[in-house]
């Protein structure tokens, strides 16, 4: 996630800055692109809210995964509200960070919500993540594990 994020500070959902390559060295990522305005965004973000947290609280060790928000919210208030109303406890890029229109083009974000699992490499894994999410539950993460290289003790 290095190249991804190379630079950059994402915010903890506390307003917290924090180093990317700390918080998502060898895990797999998935990329959420969505706001609070959109509804389809907010009936799939308690899905993925239970899903995050079974992963990182349920399991033990915690499993290797990470969640980065990239906002179309209206405002950075709307973002902070959003955030705090509806989200796990997961990363976010700033609002006013403009990389949100270059990570859009890169991923080929055309409606929201979307979901991408991403390796470290920012090479994606799937952009189908909340369809495997909402079909198959926490199985499907074992699928992106295999496909992020990254070699780790974890049964679900």
């Amino acid at each position: 996630m290095v190249d991804v994020f190379s630079g950059r500070l994402l915010v903890s959902k506390d307003g917290r800055s924090v180093d990317p390559e700390e918080a998502l060295q060898n895990k797999v990522v998935g990329l959420y692109f969505s706001a609070g305005w959109c509804s389809p965004c907010r009936d799939f973000t308690p899905v993925l809210c239970d899903f995050y947290r079974e992963l990182l609280e349920e399991t033990e060790p915690p499993a290797p995964f990470e969640v980065v928000f990239i906002s179309s919210d209206h405002s950075a208030e709307e973002m902070a509200g959003y955030m705090h109303a509806m989200h796990g406890d997961w990363l976010a890029l700033p609002f006013h960070d403009p990389y949100k229109h270059d990570l859009k083009k890169k991923y080929n974000i055309t409606a929201i919500p979307k979901l991408v699992i991403v390796k470290q490499t920012g090479e994606v894994i799937t952009d189908k993540g909340r369809k495997q999410i909402r079909d198959k539950g926490l199985s499907c993460f074992r699928n992106w594990l295999e496909g992020a290289d990254i070699f780790q003790n974890f049964s679900s």
